[in-house]
């Protein structure tokens, strides 16, 4: 499976915004500078993440983005799902009952088994994506790493 740019950069963005003191807040800009990534571009996916109650913003000299809740209760799919739906990327077009060599009607009660794989895979590559919280990203990195972004953003 193939995401696009963008959810690599919202994966960042919310585990960066996770590492930050509680009720700190941080612009779009100082998070589009601290990636060196498009600003407007980041702006978009980061109102995704606004709308789906992962982040909140507020506007003003002291405005910016922080989490909506706990990074406990904030899981990788979830963010993947804000940024680019829950939709199985998997679409059985049944070929097998197209063209010269179509199977017979009779033959095709059952789902594609080809779709049927698909479909168990991208299930359980979501049940994985769900059991990772953004606590459990930032518990694993280096203290270093922690301590140099609340630095830059803070």
């Amino acid at each position: 499976m193939k995401l696009p740019e963008t959810s690599e950069w919202v994966l960042h963005t919310a585990t960066v915004i996770a590492q930050l003191p509680p009720g700190s807040t941080v612009s779009a800009a100082q998070l589009s500078e601290h990636f060196g990534v498009a600003g407007p571009y980041l702006s978009k996916q980061l109102a995704k993440l606004v709308r789906a109650g992962i982040l909140t913003g507020s506007t003003g000299p002291r405005g910016g983005f922080r989490l909506a809740r706990e990074p406990e209760r904030i899981s990788i799919l979830d963010l993947v799902i804000a940024v680019d739906g829950a939709a199985d990327p998997y679409v059985c077009r049944e070929l097998r009952q197209q063209g010269r060599g179509a199977a017979r009607p009779e033959d095709c009660r059952n789902p594609c088994a080809l779709a049927a794989a698909m479909r168990a895979a991208h299930e359980a590559w979501r049940a994985s994506l769900a059991n990772v919280t953004l606590a459990g990203i930032v518990d694993g990195l280096p203290a270093s790493v922690i301590e140099k972004n609340r630095r830059l953003l803070g």
